[in-house]
């Protein structure tokens, strides 16, 4: 058998992990033969792949990003997409995918397999937002590298008394606000699930001032303050129609700065969360996900995705993963609330 692997969206530490894991054991458990396909969807519709072998995947554990590298290409945007991924399948004689990554990579391979191609889905996404999962590898990495951040903030911040707001990730969930911002001690944590009122955050901040404390002050780049809207870096749309958010921490820091008469600052983390080594958690976990996903190879179960239940890995329908996003429940931010201010 071969069997073909690829990495689509935004790239997040443990994805070579899977990539190790899912090779190895096809190879010295079952004896297949593998295809990396490089950049995401891009790679079965153009054909450009590479064989990967165990030398390929021998020191790779460690490292963040993806070997395959990745791209937001999908192929149901394109003309005649299916049709040349079925075509590019063919000539290499694939006959499955893993296909590993969030929302929108595993979208397209729930598509693919209604359309009669065998995929086995790997949940990806450090925003934690893929349902029918527990957790997604890389989500740990880039929450403790959040955290490490807001760490080394509160030191500077209150050197020179001034309040701080931390943009992190999180375009429709605010996992990684509420994890860092509980982790690391934040004044206020704002999430998009819920609109947030600048007159409350502002009070927050001045009561923190009065106790001769520097704030700090965690916001989600998809946070919206009551009757606003999304701060856009721009306006264009990807491949999945997403626009790229942005800039919501400038624009708070601003109006901190502006109400309290106090000097405020912005720090964003961006890409930084999704850089650098995974955590060991992380690596575990994306190792489990890669066995398991073999095994579903080798059971001819196509169309499910490898999850995580409490602490098993089980698998769940395509379908399941990928029709609702897992949000921030309310009485989870509101646990959090308590510390607030």
């Amino acid at each position: 058998m071969r069997v073909g692997v690829l990495t689509g969206g935004g790239d997040c530490p443990g994805l070579n992990a899977v990539i190790r894991a899912v090779v190895r054991k096809g190879i010295e458990v079952h004896g297949w033969d593998f295809t990396g396909f490089r950049n995401g969807w891009q790679g079965p519709l153009t054909g450009e792949s590479k064989p990967l072998g165990l030398r390929d995947v021998e020191d790779i554990l460690t490292r963040g990003g993806t070997i395959l590298r990745s791209s937001r290409t999908n192929p149901y945007k394109v003309e005649g997409g299916v049709e040349k991924i079925k075509a590019v399948l063919a000539e290499q004689e694939i006959d499955a995918l893993i296909a590993i990554g969030g929302e929108d990579t595993l979208g397209v391979a729930k598509r693919l397999t209604d359309d009669g191609i065998g995929v086995v889905g790997v949940p990806k996404t450090i925003d934690n937002d893929l349902g029918a999962t527990d957790y997604t590898f890389g989500f740990d990495t880039a929450v403790s590298i959040a955290t490490e951040a807001i760490d080394r903030l509160h030191t500077t911040a209150e050197s020179h008394h001034r309040a701080l707001v931390v943009e992190v990730m999180g375009r429709h969930a605010g996992w990684i606000a509420l994890h860092s911002g509980l982790a690391g001690g934040a004044s206020v944590i704002l999430v998009p699930e819920r609109h947030f009122s600048v007159d409350q955050v502002v009070e927050w901040v001045e009561r923190r001032f009065e106790n001769e404390y520097a704030p700090i002050i965690v916001v989600a780049e998809g946070a919206l303050p009551e009757g606003g809207e999304e701060k856009l870096v721009t306006g264009e749309k990807d491949a999945f129609g997403h626009v790229r958010l942005g800039g919501i921490g400038t624009w708070l820091a601003d109006e901190i700065a502006h109400r309290t008469g106090k000097e405020s600052r912005a720090v964003v983390l961006g890409h930084v969360q999704r850089g650098g080594t995974p955590t060991a958690y992380d690596r575990v976990l994306a190792t489990r996900f890669g066995l398991h996903a073999v095994d579903a190879v080798a059971d001819g179960d196509f169309g499910v995705m490898v999850a995580l239940k409490g602490t098993d890995i089980v698998r769940v329908k395509l379908s399941e993963a990928t029709e609702e996003l897992k949000t921030v429940p309310l009485e989870r931010y509101e646990e959090a609330e308590v510390f607030f201010g």
